[in-house]
């Protein structure tokens, strides 16, 4: 898979194309690249994704909350392992979205060689949304492309929608946020320096610093797995939030995790933290003692959860 920065960088003699922000890659946007992969490759065309960064409503003043499902790179590889073979993520700014609809297709059908083009049923494009579907319907007349749009996914009466696993993640509903995206929800971080309370209570923590616009899910206390950089796995209790037992509690919430069964140094190194199971809220608790239970209750329950996971939840 190449991931390409620009679609100044590309030139292509004929593709099929998807375009859209595939934030999060949930089973939605899954079921359009499937399509996509599967007939570009039996017509011995490249699979295409054209996507955005930022997102057109964070450069529009639409959002400015933390938003983000994946990263660049995320949405990159888990297309990649989709089998999409070119993933471009175009810089968007308010120059782009003042282009009108006729002038980006033209540009599609330049640089990419358009053959077939893949959206959704409220997708569209251009300056005020102008390249609505009956639009590109006939822009695909002019211009030598066929136009396929896929209705919906809907699981357990949701429209899968990456501001709908946004909102679950946000209320606390990691079951439906993974159902929605197909597997784990996952944030990443580098390992910092905290304020070893961990340390000095007898229960270690990893404190990550995660990417500020990537959605958090809402504090509690969470089941994970844990990846290091050497891929290795590592069964993990993880508490985001702001510790309200202390008394320096941060302003925002923090993501910091017990690493079962694990006690190397990994400072400055990176972990991935799939989330697979919601254990409580966190509360504020009446000693530190009464704390310090209340975890080792929660690492017990992460361990026979983790134990009774053989294979992937079912989603």
């Amino acid at each position: 898979m190449r991931h390409i920065i620009s679609l100044d960088q590309i030139q292509l003699e004929r593709s099929y194309l998807t375009i859209g922000s595939f934030d999060g890659v949930h089973l939605g946007h899954q079921k359009i690249i499937n399509e996509l992969v599967t007939s570009a490759h039996a017509a011995d065309a490249p699979a295409v994704v054209l996507t955005f960064h930022p997102h057109p409503a964070i450069v529009l003043k639409k959002r400015n909350d933390p938003f983000y499902l994946t990263t660049r790179e995320e949405k990159a590889d888990l297309l990649g392992d989709l089998g999409v073979d070119v993933v471009v993520t175009q810089p968007f700014d308010l120059h782009l979205a003042s282009t009108s609809a006729l002038d980006f297709i033209a540009r599609l059908k330049t640089q990419l060689g358009l053959e077939r083009l893949l959206v959704g049923p409220d997708f569209a494009l251009g300056r005020d949304r102008q390249g609505d579907i009956p639009r590109l319907r006939q822009f695909g007349e002019e211009f030598g492309y066929t136009l396929s749009v896929f209705k919906p996914v809907t699981l357990d009466g949701h429209i899968v929608s990456s501001s709908k696993i946004r909102s679950a993640l946000r209320e606390g509903d990691l079951r439906l946020a993974n159902r929605l995206l197909g597997r784990p929800y996952r944030i990443d971080g580098s390992v910092i320096k905290g304020d070893g309370r961990g340390q000095t209570i007898g229960i270690p923590t990893a404190n990550l610093q995660i990417w500020e616009e990537r959605v958090i899910p809402k504090p509690g206390v969470y089941v994970c797995q844990a990846r290091l950089e050497q891929n290795s796995e590592i069964g993990a209790v993880t508490n985001v939030g702001i510790r309200p037992t202390f008394e320096n509690q941060p302003l925002t919430p923090i993501v910091e995790t017990h690493l079962l069964d694990f006690s190397a140094d990994i400072y400055g190194k990176n972990i991935s933290l799939d989330f697979l199971l919601r254990l409580r809220d966190e509360k504020r608790f009446p000693s530190i003692q009464s704390l310090v239970e209340q975890i080792h209750h929660d690492i017990d329950k992460g361990r026979q959860a983790l134990a009774s996971i053989n294979t992937p939840p079912d989603f």
